[in-house]
């Protein structure tokens, strides 16, 4: 039975329609001589209508975040993937917002929250967190750049290259996964310190087993309960399309989110545009197709190039083809044609052209050289290029200029305000990062290090076990890539203001160019004592007078 659309006035809609068409015809819809278009009262909104040009064809469809992204992921990681290897945009893309926010190296710097743990125990205060700080650090420092690479389950990747790797694999497609494994065996051997060690794993592997439709509890290979927690993981023990592993790539294993004793097993970490999603998107998914058509341009430009070049120039004859068909049609002068032939021939032989040992081309009597206009209609292609590639920065959170690293047309109060808001996107990436995967995946071997007791030098008595407070004996930061300057001298003159203000701190500053403030600190206090054993006088920025200015008497100042 087929029902009708009814709007607020209880009028069917149809009915609605046809009514507002003959207000509008009637001139009775507003003020006076103002007629409102067909349709118009009946969409309250231009996004709502249905008919008109841009609109009436365009019927998206409402779904779930898992049933947009799940069904279409691989499709759509495929070309993403596919586009980061062979387009020299999108791949210097990505190494720029690697570079700029885990770089080469991730590094630890403690801050635990003592007065937290202060409820615990009397002897959690500032002092005290500074010497658990330097403690960790140094822990942290030989197990993360082991040289055995114990940390690595494949033994082949420092704790930052595994942080990049799974950068790069939540960028390009969507998500970053990492699980934990314990291997006891390796403790005692050789390096090996901790048992913990971690692998990054491909997201492909994160599947529902036996690709299986989504249910209620398995979204994407994530296994959640009625508040949507995810609860474990089902990973294959081999890609999909590993033919050498083809046993395998069939085989899934359910890894828990956490172990009974709270020991994290597995770290997902992507960025969510909706509640309820379990999976996530790469930052090329919304101009994949700008991009293709992007490179597409690029092969058809290069195409017309190469045909304008290779039928820009040809010699002309003062035979015309009409000419050469009568000659030949004509027996009693055949040889007419074929004498100017071997006077051609004759021609470039005995008269050739040299130009410092170079032979000249010459013509014979009667030809010449003509070329071939090679405009192109195209003209705007670097600006059309250009507007394509802001697109694609815009959605990578970048500016245009560092995809192109083509900065001729910057000057330093553009670049400074398209750096400044870059750096904006890029710092909340590496702050998310390191909040969804560099300090869960610390914290699990911290978990590890307190209950092996290596720590309990640094740890006041009735401290609580690790379990108890873990958020607040992990708390950290991670200095990464300093932000570096535009103008060194006015951005160093800045900052020195700021702290003379109290607008900013020793340690802010240090942190946006990827220094530690203790270190920098200790490494001017050692310059400082060099200076003095050897007897130099103390620079300009040491605060600190040279003995002869010290000892020179000072003029009072005289009565007024």
């Amino acid at each position: 039975m087929a029902s009708l659309i009814v709007d607020t006035s209880g009028k069917p809609f149809g009915d609605a329609l046809a009514g507002g068409r003959a207000r509008a015809d009637s001139g009775m819809s507003g003020a006076p001589g103002f007629a409102r278009p067909p349709y118009a009262n009946s969409f309250p909104y231009e996004a709502a209508s249905l008919t008109s040009p841009e609109m009436g064809n365009w019927y998206p469809w409402i779904r779930s975040p898992d049933s947009e992204i799940n069904l279409y992921r691989d499709q759509m990681v495929a070309r993403s993937r596919d586009l980061s290897r062979n387009d020299g945009w999108a791949s210097g893309g990505i190494t720029r917002i690697l570079d700029n926010t885990v770089g080469a190296h991730l590094r630890l710097s403690m801050s635990p929250d003592w007065r937290v743990l202060r409820r615990f125990a009397k002897g959690f205060d500032a002092s005290w967190a500074k010497d658990y700080g330097q403690a960790v650090e140094a822990l942290w420092r030989l197990y993360s750049e082991d040289l055995g690479r114990y940390n690595d389950v494949s033994r082949q990747l420092t704790v930052s290259q595994q942080l990049r790797l799974a950068l790069r694999h939540k960028l390009v497609d969507g998500e970053a996964l990492l699980v934990s494994y314990w291997k006891p065996e390796r403790v005692g051997r050789g390096a090996a310190q901790y048992a913990t060690s971690f692998l990054v794993v491909d997201p492909d592997r994160l599947s529902n087993p036996y690709q299986m439709i989504d249910t209620k509890y398995l979204r994407g290979g994530v296994e959640i309960d009625d508040d949507g927690v995810p609860l474990a993981y089902h990973i294959r023990k081999a890609h999909q399309n590993d033919w050498y592993n083809a046993v395998e790539s069939m085989e899934w294993e359910r890894v828990a989110r956490e172990d009974e004793d709270g020991w994290r097993r597995v770290i997902h970490d992507f960025e969510r545009d909706r509640a309820g999603q379990s999976r996530g998107i790469g930052v090329f998914t919304p101009v994949l197709a700008h991009a293709k058509m992007l490179a597409r341009y690029y092969g058809v430009e290069l195409q017309a190039a190469t045909v304008a070049t290779i039928f820009g120039t040809y010699v002309t004859s003062p035979y015309d083809p009409a000419m050469i068909e009568a000659a030949m049609d004509s027996h009693g002068d055949e040889q007419e044609i074929g004498y100017y032939q071997e006077l051609r021939a004759d021609w470039a032989k005995e008269r050739p052209a040299m130009l410092n040992g170079v032979r000249v081309p010459t013509l014979a009597p009667g030809e010449e050289i003509k070329q071939v206009n090679a405009a192109h209609p195209h003209s705007g292609f670097g600006e059309f290029a250009h507007e394509m590639l802001r697109s694609i920065a815009a959605a990578m959170g970048v500016s245009a200029e560092q995809i192109t690293q083509d900065w001729s047309k910057t000057n330093y109060s553009s670049a400074r305000a398209a750096l400044l808001e870059s750096w904006k996107t890029l710092s909340r990436r590496s702050a998310e990062f390191k909040v969804g995967t560099a300090t869960p995946l610390f914290a699990t071997w911290l978990q590890e290090a307190m209950e092996n007791g290596d720590l309990d030098d640094v740890l006041p008595a009735g401290a609580p076990d690790f379990v108890e407070a873990a958020t607040a004996y992990s708390r950290c930061d991670w200095l990464g890539v300093a932000r570096g300057w535009v103008d060194p001298v006015k951005e160093k003159q800045g900052a020195v203001l700021g702290m003379d203000a109290g607008l900013s701190t020793l340690k802010r500053e240090c942190a946006e160019q990827g220094l530690d403030w203790e270190e920098v600190l200790a490494q001017r206090a050692i310059e400082l004592e060099a200076f003095k054993r050897l007897g130099m006088k103390p620079p300009s920025w040491s605060g600190i007078e040279s003995a002869e200015e010290a000892a020179e008497p000072q003029e009072e100042p005289q009565p007024q």
